[in-house]
């Protein structure tokens, strides 16, 4: 006897709601394990490792915030994409990077994009980026046993004044302050904050900091493999925020030797 057609459609909300895309079978989680070779613990736990590479940056300063990244997807050693967008705007006056698992960081950026709008139009008054940084910390918290992959950071302007928030998938949450300025996320993260460290200061021009920006990525993509394809960088004034690069970074790696 078949086994009865169990009802998902409540799982199937789509990218506006607040489910999960799955496979259209009857069972997802076998579908999954038969054509993606995922594996199981004996405890039912998924095994799934993430490989997954990148350096995302952001620093407040005297004029502003600029955020730099790459634009490298890896899938384990191998290179999925050198295009991939990495800072998203979950409004007009909020931007998100992101780094981690595709997946989740694109379905959970969507998902606090549809929260915002929701708080909008309920209290008919934008949230503050420090609210928004809070509702993505509490999804990530209640969800930290499930296996997500995410680091993100979150920058805007609340009542005129710069902030930038750092948020993981164990559900932290740490404000920039005076004593921590900048941020730095993903595997190349370690050779971006040497760069920065050496380097920022409170009264840079806006110059020089997108330079700084532009630096700290180059040099990270050149010692992290896992990082690499083309450099951008945003500068968040409090009227906004702008593209300001996109560069190849071997044009930056040609410039920077001389050829």
């Amino acid at each position: 006897m078949s086994a009865p057609m169990v009802n998902l459609d409540f799982l199937r909300a789509g990218s506006r709601g607040a489910g999960f895309l799955l496979p259209p079978v009857a069972d997802p989680a076998a579908y999954s394990r038969d054509n993606f070779k995922v594996k199981y613990t004996e405890d039912n736990e998924q095994s799934l490792k993430f490989a997954k590479g990148t350096t995302t940056l952001a620093f407040i300063y005297n004029g502003g915030i600029v955020v730099a990244v790459d634009s490298r997807s890896t899938m384990g050693p191998f290179i999925a994409s050198q295009q991939v967008k990495k800072v998203n705007p979950i409004n007009d006056y909020i931007l998100a990077t992101l780094a981690g698992g595709a997946a989740d960081c694109q379905f959970w950026q969507r998902n606090l994009a549809v929260q915002c709008r929701m708080y909008e139009l309920r209290n008919r008054h934008r949230i503050s980026v420090r609210a928004a940084s809070k509702l993505i910390a509490n999804t990530c918290n209640y969800y930290k046993r499930y296996g997500m992959s995410l680091g993100m950071m979150m920058m805007g302007y609340d009542n005129g004044k710069p902030v930038l928030y750092y948020v993981d998938d164990e559900g932290s949450r740490i404000p920039a302050s005076k004593d921590i300025p900048k941020f730095s996320v993903g595997s190349g993260s370690t050779f971006a904050y040497g760069v920065l460290d050496t380097n920022w200061r409170w009264d840079l021009t806006d110059d020089e900091a997108v330079e700084l920006g532009k630096r700290a990525i180059y040099h990270a993509t050149h010692r992290d493999a896992y990082s690499g394809g083309f450099c951008n960088v945003f500068v968040f004034k409090p009227e906004g925020f702008k593209h300001v690069v996109h560069q190849d970074v071997k044009e930056m790696h040609d410039y920077e030797r001389g050829y």
